[in-house]
Formats: C-alpha cells, structure tokens, sequence
C-alpha cells in the first residue's frame, strides 16, 4: 500500500466523524481545533459543537479571535467555565499541571454530552502530538475523550495544509498554548501572574512579533523570539522597546532567550525520566 495522501487522511477523517454519529469538540480556536471543528461541522452539522473553555489562562484575544472564527463558519459554539485555578493540584504548578487542566475540562465536557445527547467528546491531538511531553493525554484517556486526527494519521504539517486549501484564515496561525505553560514549574499559577503573561505578549504583539513567548521566572521574564523574525527584534531600539512593553507589564528584568522560540521550552529542565512518562503512561 502506498503513503496515505493528505486527502486520504481527511476523508478518513470524514468517515471517522460519520461513525461517531454526533460529537463534542473541545475547541480552542488554533489551527488543529479550529479544523476539527470545520470539517465536524460539514460531516454532521447540526450535530457537532464547538466548546471552548473560558478560563483566566486564556488570552482574551485567542478567545475573541475562537468567537469569531465560529461565527464566520456558522459553527454551533458553547463557552463553558472552567475553574482548574481553583484546584490546589493545578495552581501549585507542577509537571502535571497540564493533566488536571484537562482533566477538569473533560469533566465539563462530559457533563455537557450527556445533558445534550451527543455521542462522544473529541480533542484536537495529532499524531505530532503523541511525540511530545503532554499529560494531558492522560486525561483524555480517563474520559474516554477520542482523537480523530490522530486516528486519521495527521500530522500538524498535514492540518495546516489542508487548513490553508480549504481557506481557512488560521492556517498559518502561530500555535497557542495556555497562559500557565508560560510559568515555570514550581512557580504557583495566580491570575496575577496569568495577567502579567498577557499583558507583556499583547504589548509585544503590537511592536509586531508574532511567533514568540514570554516566559515567567518571578522577577524576569525571559523572551524567546522565533528564528525568523530574531534578526529585526535584535536591533538596539528594539531591545529598548521590548524591554520597556515588558517592564510595564510588570516584569522588573527582562531578558532575550538566544535559543530562540520553541514549543514547550518550560520541559527542557524536567528530569528525563519524567519525559519518558510519555512513552510508558
């Protein structure tokens, strides 16, 4: 048999959506949620919705631009509350902070799909995705959450593509992960601490970064800014203008990873036999 094309791996896709008869899908607004939405919401209409948890580790300006994504598409949007601040074993901040985020997530989710009558609550994972260090996996599994994109093979260089050949504005949208994977491990999450993230990433946006993180280590806050675009944000008046965005955020120290960004950067410090939890859980 031959390499599964993009568009085998979409209509795989397609078929395993028509199987589930109806679904939830735990929407974000980035690119791989935002598809999943799409092609749900043209597979079985009226019975697929699109939730997004609203949450104080959300930017307001991810969740206005989710909102409006759905509202170009006529995709059926529920925002649900999700209080994972409230939980001690979220907030203190650990290596498995991601699990009980989701953990509570799915927990609403459920309770929305069966209050509703749908059958199955969907996420967003990709098959680029079981790579990496994410306890979330976990809970999906707990709830029996079901991944369609991974069953059908897709990669994040998949989705953006297919994303970009449907038209879709978020194809190229730089990935976003929750204002807490920001913070370092240890370091309490608080909606102060949250605040302060976006505060200085927005203020950065606006200078005209678009790939980058700002990451909180207390006092400093360090910066990694894509490859790509280091050499324009290297130059002196735009260190002071970083720098000056980022102070009045709150951040009394400001520093420029010269590694640059990536994905999960917060990870390289975990021990490695934590990391290899993935592979075994």
């Amino acid at each position: 048999m031959g390499k599964l094309t993009t568009d085998d791996k979409q209509r795989s896709l397609e078929e395993r959506l028509r199987g589930l008869g109806s679904v939830i899908v735990a929407y974000s607004g980035g690119v791989d949620s935002a598809w999943l939405a799409w092609v749900a919401h043209r597979v079985l209409g009226e019975g697929m919705l699109a939730a997004l948890a609203d949450s104080a580790s959300l930017a307001r300006s991810h969740y206005r631009d989710a909102v409006a994504f759905a509202g170009e598409h006529g995709i059926p949007l529920l925002v649900v509350e999700t209080k994972e601040l409230e939980h001690e074993d979220y907030a203190k901040n650990e290596s498995d902070r991601c699990f009980h985020c989701k953990d509570e997530l799915f927990a609403v989710l459920e309770a929305e799909r069966e209050r509703r009558g749908f059958t199955a609550v969907a996420y967003g994972l990709n098959v680029d995705d079981g790579r990496d260090f994410r306890p979330g996996q976990r809970a999906a599994r707990d709830h029996r959450v079901v991944a369609p994109l991974a069953d059908a093979g897709l990669t994040k260089v998949d989705i953006r593509a297919l994303a970009h050949a449907a038209g879709l504005r978020v194809w190229d949208k730089p990935a976003s992960a929750c204002l807490s994977s920001r913070i370092e491990y240890g370091r309490r999450v608080t909606p102060e601490a949250l605040k302060q993230v976006e505060d200085a990433e927005e203020a950065l946006r606006t200078l005209g970064l678009r790939r980058f993180r700002v990451r909180h280590h207390g006092s400093v806050a360090r910066i990694e800014i894509a490859e790509e675009e280091m050499a324009a944000a290297l130059r002196p008046e735009m260190f002071a203008r970083m720098a000056a965005a980022v102070r009045a955020a709150g951040f009394p120290y400001v520093a420029v990873d010269c590694d640059g960004y990536r994905s999960g950067s917060m990870n390289e410090l975990l021990p490695a036999e934590m990391l290899a939890e993935k592979r075994h859980s």
